[in-house]
């Protein structure tokens, strides 16, 4: 068995509400095992018997019953959680920090993570600190910013959606919890 964790995004945002018990359900109904919700934002962490080679079909597949299930335009980002230990361990700046937010972006595209740290430039690294991870970038902007800052704007751009999404630090250490 796999570990696995399925990180939504868009859900309980912007009039799309996804309540977790129906979500575990639906984890289940796809014949997952050790189904749990982890706060509110779309994260579900789950075992199944499917290979990490062959996540790509696993994706696409609960991106489907999401879609069927919910009526929305579903996309995660397919992660391990021997790769989420991973991501958590290789954070580069100092995550305890309390004026900052340590915020990891996760790609199911390496091409569009690429793409977003060559868009973002020359970032600030007082403002925008932002480094390439393995399948991640990792992100520390001042508490309070994570909406204003040139890479949050460029980060919000409809054409990062379908394959990516940010958490917290904090998060991802539950979500191993």
């Amino acid at each position: 068995m796999t570990h696995y964790i399925a990180l939504l995004r868009g859900v309980n945002v912007g009039g799309i509400t996804v309540k977790s018990a129906e979500l575990r359900s639906l984890f289940e109904d796809l014949g997952f095992d050790e189904v749990r919700t982890v706060l509110a934002s779309g994260n579900v962490v789950f075992a199944a018997t499917t290979r990490p080679a062959a996540s790509g079909s696993l994706k696409r597949r609960i991106e489907q019953a999401l879609r069927d299930r919910f009526g929305y335009d579903a996309w995660i980002v397919l992660v391990t959680a021997e790769q989420v230990e991973r991501v958590i361990d290789a954070f580069p700046f100092d995550a305890s920090d309390a004026a900052r937010q340590p915020w990891v972006v996760f790609g199911s595209d390496e091409g569009v993570l690429d793409e977003l740290v060559a868009s973002a430039r020359e970032p600030d690294p007082d403002v925008d600190p932002i480094a390439r991870g393995d399948g991640v970038i990792y992100w520390n902007p001042a508490k309070g910013t994570t909406t204003q800052t040139p890479f949050a704007k460029l980060l919000a751009k409809p054409s990062f959606k379908p394959t990516t999404t940010n958490r917290n630090l904090r998060t991802l250490r539950k979500l191993l919890a």
